[in-house]
């Protein structure tokens, strides 16, 4: 497993979000995050996060395609699922780069399991960074999880505990990942299903002092915030009131499953309206931030896919609302229970409580 080649420690900054070609003509151009913010740690490190905002994106996806290569419709910018590409030819790639002429892309990934204690895959992150380099990506995204074991790949964002040997163990790893992408990371809070009983803060607190004391971003997740707070009884409110904004780069999405003892972060439908006051809270402190959509299952024609995420421009001017705590009855019950999910991780036994 190849390691990150000894030398001296970069000033890690995203790329220069514009690409030019012979004629000096701009391409793929990160054009509105051109501003940065960043501060400076012990050794003379400079991290440089983007500032200011995308606009309102979209998931790429494959049924999709042949929309998007015919129409070009405006899109402000679009994200990848990392893993989808890297190892890939053929038509998706050439897909990406053809549109990569044309619209910022972010790259978002499931497999960088920052929070395992396994070592990173430095083959893994090489290819990342091509890809990245390749498309201009304006930045690199993960979840703030572990996904495997001793090798092993659960293929699931499974939490950790929060604790604060876990922060410093994955503060650690952040800091090294970084270094070798030579960019910020950005994290993302995932939805959880179970919690282990060696935590002691919440998880904001745990998020927060993540990417403050690794220096890097948050990708804050709405509907995650949501899904979990139903799961475990937590005040979303107070989460989203207590994360650092300044360290919130994007913002997250979706809609999911409610089977009524749970919700399961399914991404297969319209948001719902405490998920949108959420985010309507989440941008009155932050102000505008890059907006994305996730839909991965029952996936419908991109006109509806990008009028969801638009409903967010209107998010962006109305006054802060009370928070509404009732689920919606026609995601809850029997209704949807008849679908017989199981309850996510119910495999899941030694060390954590339900």
């Amino acid at each position: 497993m190849p390691r990150p080649a000894d030398g001296p420690r970069l000033d890690r900054r995203p790329p220069a979000f514009r690409r030019t070609d012979e004629k000096g003509g701009a391409r793929g151009r990160c054009g509105s995050c051109e501003e940065e913010t960043g501060q400076e740690r012990a050794g003379g490190l400079v991290i440089r996060l983007p500032a200011g905002s995308l606009g309102f994106g979209v998931g790429l996806r494959t049924v999709h395609y042949p929309h998007l290569l015919q129409h070009r419709p405006p899109v402000d910018w679009f994200e990848i699922i990392s893993e989808n590409y890297i190892d890939s030819g053929g038509r998706p790639r050439h897909v990406l780069r053809e549109l990569a002429e044309s619209y910022p892309f972010v790259m978002h990934g499931v497999s960088l399991s920052i929070g395992s204690t396994d070592p990173l895959d430095f083959d893994y992150l090489s290819r990342l960074r091509g890809l990245a380099r390749e498309i201009n990506a304006c930045w690199i995204s993960d979840h703030l999880c572990w996904t495997g074991v001793a090798g092993r790949n659960t293929h699931d964002l499974l939490p950790l505990p929060m604790t604060d040997a876990v922060v410093r163990h994955v503060v650690a790893r952040v800091r090294q990942v970084q270094d070798y992408l030579e960019q910020p990371l950005v994290l993302e809070n995932p939805s959880s299903y179970v919690t282990f009983r060696q935590s002691h803060m919440p998880e904001w607190e745990f998020v927060s002092r993540v990417v403050t004391e690794a220096d890097c971003g948050l990708l804050l997740d709405i509907n995650n915030v949501y899904v979990s707070a139903v799961n475990h009884d937590f005040d979303p409110v107070e989460y989203i009131d207590r994360i650092p904004a300044d360290r919130v780069v994007q913002y997250h999405l979706a809609g999911h499953t409610d089977c009524g003892t749970h919700c399961i972060d399914t991404h297969d439908g319209m948001i719902i309206d405490p998920v949108w006051q959420l985010y309507g809270r989440a941008v009155g402190r932050t102000g505008p931030r890059s907006t994305l959509i996730e839909w991965d299952a029952q996936i419908p024609d991109f006109p509806t896919v990008h009028a969801e995420v638009l409903k967010a421009r209107d998010w962006l001017s109305r006054p802060t609302t009370e928070f509404s705590t009732v689920r919606s009855r026609e995601r809850a019950g029997p209704a949807v229970s008849s679908r017989a999910l199981p309850h996510p991780l119910s495999f899941v036994a030694a060390g954590i409580e339900k």
